[in-house]
């Protein structure tokens, strides 16, 4: 995005100081469960694993061209698009494993409704294997296959004929999961003030055409990695329940047990429910599950650090070249940080990624973006979905949800649908058992 501007010079060994046990980036203090804290942020704590489902939708593509594909390869792949190809893969024809074989228009689940489905061996039949790496992003895919099943439940009740069922469920589905994006996650991450410009006056600094489209590495490796600093601990997955250490309880790679079964209304705010557990405050720092990943996580590692997730993702901004916070606040005519918001130790300039997390803290109260990390994370996902003929905002921006809602359609309301369909699911199979 900023392609001007000079990489920041940071020496290896200070930014592994930085995120490691006792780094900058660590946590101050023990932090209690998700009961309730001074470090409750203002959304529910659902919303960094929804913008972990949308990381993987939009990197997707690049799966294609394999794991050494170098620049090149990597340009010429399928563009990064918001469609749900973590969910669909190639269709009931490319990946028949994934849909019901005598009725290939729904998803194939676990028999409870509770998991995706999966081999002999346990290893998920699943769009994208990234999707099952904890229990919360599983949880929300299998959210989006009920979402889409009953979907093809409605538009059969209306008459769609059973050739056009599918293309219909995934469009519609897809529709509404960019709705959710643009008008629910958006606002609450960035704020309304700038996804309005955005839409309005479109990208200064990231508008690619559908042939040019691609990720800016501001946004990959800085901005959009600040969920991180978001998450708890520990959580609750039912309401009468204790709080669950997120590592090594609910690492993913394996089946959903029955005690693992999540209530949404536990990580989302749904109607007549008590409010959900809320996100942890962006504040800069990881909590320490993150700063000491178990080796389920990041394999085997000759160096300590790697197995800090700050130390991960300060490296990767370094590595690709990234300027510091401070140059692309003055590019994008926003004052910067002074010494006293980010604290001593960067005077030659802060990494992008810690300058926003800290940015969020200090002129956001760690609810969400400021203005240099609220800018890169907006223009780039309307960007996406301007860029992409078969959105919405692309296709049709004058479209209006069409699923079930009372007021504006929400993330709540796609979990409604989705729950409704479990349910359903549940009853007849125990009916017909």
């Amino acid at each position: 995005m900023f392609p001007d501007l000079d990489a920041l010079p940071v020496e290896p060994e200070m930014l592994a100081a930085a995120g490691q046990p006792g780094g900058v980036c660590a946590p101050a203090a023990a932090v209690g469960d998700s009961a309730g804290g001074s470090d409750d942020a203002a959304q529910a704590a659902g919303w960094p694993f929804f913008a972990q489902i949308i990381a993987h939708d939009i990197t997707a593509d690049r799966s294609a061209v394999g794991p050494h594909a170098d620049t090149a390869e990597l340009r010429n792949a399928r563009s990064p698009k918001l469609n749900l190809e973590v969910l669909y893969g190639d269709g009931p024809v490319g990946n028949p494993y994934l849909y019901e074989r005598e009725d290939p228009a729904l998803f194939l689940t676990a028999d409870d409704g509770w998991d995706v489905s999966r081999n002999s061996q346990g290893v998920a039949l699943i769009g994208d294997p990234r999707d099952d790496v904890h229990l919360f992003v599983n949880q929300l895919h299998v959210t989006m296959l009920h979402a889409h099943n009953a979907i093809v439940t409605l538009l059969r009740d209306q008459g769609t004929a059973d050739a056009d069922v599918f293309v219909q469920a995934r469009r519609t589905l897809t529709w509404h999961y960019q709705w959710v994006v643009l008008h629910d996650f958006l606002p609450r991450l960035v704020g309304s003030r700038i996804v309005d410009d955005v839409l309005v006056t479109g990208g200064r600094h990231y508008a690619p055409s559908p042939a040019e489209v691609y990720l800016p590495l501001e946004f990959a490796d800085a901005a959009y990695r600040y969920g991180h600093a978001q998450i708890r601990e520990a959580y609750r997955l039912r309401a009468d329940g204790p709080a669950v250490p997120l590592f090594p309880d609910l690492i993913g790679f394996r089946a959903v047990p029955a005690d693992h079964h999540l209530d949404m209304a536990q990580i989302f705010d749904l109607p007549d429910r008590p409010p959900a557990q809320r996100a942890k405050r962006i504040d800069g720092r990881l909590p320490d599950s993150l700063i000491r990943l178990p080796g389920q996580v990041t394999g085997d590692v000759t160096d300590d650090a790697y197995k800090s997730l700050a130390v991960r993702d300060l490296m990767r901004g370094t590595a690709t070249g990234l300027p510091s916070g401070e140059a692309v606040a003055a590019a994008l005519e926003i004052p910067a940080l002074t010494v006293e918001n980010i604290g001593p130790g960067w005077e030659s300039g802060t990494p992008l990624w810690l300058y926003v997390l800290k940015e969020a803290e200090c002129l956001c109260d760690g609810d969400r973006l400021g203005p240099v990390g609220g800018r890169i994370v907006a223009e780039v996902i309307v960007g996406l979905l301007r860029a992409d003929r078969a959105s919405w905002l692309s296709e049709n921006p004058g479209w209006q949800p069409t699923l079930p809602h009372e007021d504006r359609f929400s993330m709540a309301d796609l979990l409604l649908l989705a729950e409704t369909q479990r349910r359903d699911l549940r009853c007849f199979r125990e009916l017909i058992t």
